[in-house]
């Protein structure tokens, strides 16, 4: 372990770095694109895509084109206005492209003269791409005359160039690779994330075309992305909430769609949201085109408006049961789509994963209260199915919260387990499992890997409360816990029933990484806290994902570790011929049809049972393991210190601080 020591050196002004141009961008990509791993890699494709997206919604361009190939080179170009090539007023000797391409914070985005909203905002995006590209080449064309300029790591390899005549008025193409220097050598596009976002775009703006390619080299057998389409929905959201849907049983027979402009300033809103039977729920939200994961004041206005509406409509019916009804007993039921275009939106981050932008409450609420009123009051037998089905949810998270005890549910009642847990149709808890997964990401590709007749999923987003330094109140009042405690149904703490429990194994399973570990000893921690009996029983494991995937040819292998992929190489595989090698990381990133090949199968899979001693069986071995966990999870910081002391010389490895 090494330890910090003083500098004495002095600390002048020669020691002031000043990184100019897009040195920022190469030093510090995390700011930019939220970190250096293959995740923020796809989120340049975004930024492309987005600025196409902008030409599209401010009626511009038809068409966005969209072509991944062998090589990991990407390809996004549009029949916009194309990026003026005229010289700079400010920068003469540059092109007005030359300077978006390598100035930060340029771009026609900071008004509203040329776009009355967009997705991008800081004048970084594209910059950022080139920046980031170890060889890019931008293609313009303006009254049919193609323009073409090609740049390195951010510097342009030449002039900008007259390149012939074109086939369409206008445009723009960029054509980039990332840098392996920044990414890493084994970093790479993936199809099917590439698909969706491209698919997604074309829901959520009705009149642009995408048209999609990929080298069929890079598409995986069994896998649902094309080689070749055009993507394009006239119904927009509508198609999109259908798509997600299908199949599903829906409460109120229709869904409840609609969009509207804002009134006295620019900017409109869509969506589209089902209440469904079963417990697979999901608010998707967006602004600009641009995916808001975090959600914002957009989300906040739509929350608002359903709840207000099914209180509105409970009074008018004269049910005095609506006044416990909050957000997440409505949304928590229900697949939701919500768009909104925002004239000069305020984002949270680069990334803009959450929308601040305070009057868009006020203005989404107003549009979608009016539109459910009259949703509501035009089927009367739907929106009582609906207000009964909310007020379920509403009740029994009331009962929870006084800590009353969950029941195994049959089928006709899983509306009242937890909105986040995709559960099984088994009813009985022989056989059945419960895999507890860490954030949405993992969550969906456990839900496409699982057998539904016998495993159910639960996500739960980032890392749990430690019990062992909280409070009584502080667990109670954490949702994250009280959804696992109602969906194990056997409560906790004073009120556990072993015997109550709903599955026959629950299994923890996290990403293979430092975060995943803490996540995972969190839970274990939870477990011998509040429900001890169940690990004294066997009935909780921890699932061991694979860190690499080998393959060569038809003949494909997994690997745990680095000494595991060595020896698999050595043995099991020829010298003849390219062995590709994958480093997942992370269980959100790992296609559905692998995760349940080597992870989730029965037949395949690797589990580790947590083993503990009972206080009966062997009182001074589990007075040690009470001990050692009070020590590392307790709220004494300086017991931790102490076993950090105690242990350092076992670290074989020396951390970089």
């Amino acid at each position: 372990m090494t330890s910090l020591t003083k500098n004495t050196r002095a600390y002048t002004a020669n020691d002031i770095e000043v990184l100019e141009g897009l040195e920022p961008v190469r030093k510090r990509p995390a700011m930019y694109i939220g970190g250096s791993d293959e995740k923020a890699m796809h989120h340049l494709a975004a930024e492309l895509l987005d600025n196409g997206m902008d030409e599209a919604v401010a009626g511009h361009a038809s068409w966005i084109e969209f072509e991944l190939t062998a090589d990991g080179q990407l390809a996004i170009s549009d029949n916009g206005r194309g990026i003026p090539i005229d010289p700079h007023p400010k920068f003469k000797k540059k092109s007005a492209l030359e300077v978006v391409m390598t100035t930060l914070h340029s771009g026609g985005k900071f008004d509203n003269k040329v776009y009355d909203t967009s997705g991008g905002l800081h004048g970084v995006g594209l910059s950022v791409v080139n920046a980031l590209s170890d060889r890019l080449i931008v293609e313009v064309t303006r009254d049919k005359k193609k323009w073409s300029q090609s740049y390195s790591r951010g510097a342009p390899i030449n002039k900008l160039e007259r390149s012939g005549a074109a086939k369409i008025k206008s445009g723009t193409k960029i054509s980039f690779h990332p840098d392996p220097k920044i990414f890493g050598p084994g970093a790479r596009f993936r199809p099917a994330k590439l698909f969706s976002m491209a698919q997604s775009k074309a829901y959520l703006f009705k009149g642009v075309q995408i048209r999609w390619k990929c080298d069929p080299k890079l598409i995986k057998e069994n896998s649902n992305v094309p080689h070749l389409t055009t993507l394009h929905f006239p119904g927009g959201l509508s198609d999109y909430l259908h798509n997600q849907v299908r199949d599903r049983e829906i409460i109120t027979w229709k869904p409840f769609t609609g969009e509207g402009e804002f009134k006295g300033q620019i900017g409109k809103v869509e969506w589209a949201v089902a209440w469904v039977l079963d417990s697979d729920s999901a608010l998707l939200s967006y602004c600009n085109t641009v995916p808001t994961p975090e959600g914002g004041t957009h989300e906040a206005g739509l929350r608002n408006a359903l709840v207000k509406g099914l209180r509105s409509y409970a009074d008018l019916t004269g049910n005095k049961r609506a006044t416990i009804i909050l957000a997440e007993d409505v949304i928590g039921g229900a697949q939701a789509i919500l768009s909104a275009f925002v004239s000069d939106p305020e984002f949270q981050g680069q990334t803009k994963e959450k929308l601040t932008t305070t009057s868009v409450t006020r203005q989404v609420e107003a549009i979608i209260k009016d539109h459910f009123d009259h949703f509501l009051t035009s089927d009367p037998k739907a929106a009582t199915n609906l207000l009964e089905f909310v007020l379920d949810r509403a009740e029994d998270r009331v009962k929870r919260r006084q800590q009353k005890e969950t029941a195994r549910k049959t089928a006709t009642r899983k509306l009242r387990l937890p909105g986040k847990l995709a559960d099984c149709s088994k009813s009985a808890a022989e056989g059945t499992e419960l895999f507890i997964v860490e954030g949405d990401s993992a969550g969906g590709s456990a839900k496409q890997a699982r057998d539904r007749k016998t495993q159910a999923v639960l996500p739960l987003r980032g890392k749990i409360l430690n019990v062992a330094s909280a409070t009584t109140d502080k667990i109670r009042a954490n949702q994250e816990l009280n959804d696992l405690i109602q969906a194990l149904g056997c409560g906790h703490g004073g009120s556990f029933h072993a015997e109550r429990l709903r599955y026959e194994k629950i299994i923890i399973m996290t990403d293979a990484d430092v975060d995943g570990a803490h996540i995972a000893s969190l839970l274990m921690t939870f477990f011998w806290d509040q429900m001890r009996e169940l690990i004294f029983r066997g009935h909780l494991f921890l699932a061991l994902p694979p860190l690499y995937r080998i393959a060569q040819g038809n003949k494909t292998a997994y690997a745990m570790d680095d000494g595991e992929r060595d020896r698999i190489i050595e043995q099991d595989f020829s010298r003849r011929g390219r062995i590709e090698i994958s480093r997942f990381k992370g269980l959100g990133e790992m296609p559905a049809s692998q995760l349940k090949e080597t992870t989730m199968s029965p037949e395949r899979r690797t589990l580790l049972r947590i083993k503990a001693p009972s206080a009966d069986r062997d009182a001074d071995l589990f007075g040690e393991t009470n001990t050692l966990i009070e020590d590392l999870m307790g709220r004494k910081p300086e017991r931790r210190l102490a076993f950090i002391q105690k242990n350092a010389h076992e670290v074989q490895d020396s951390l970089d601080l």
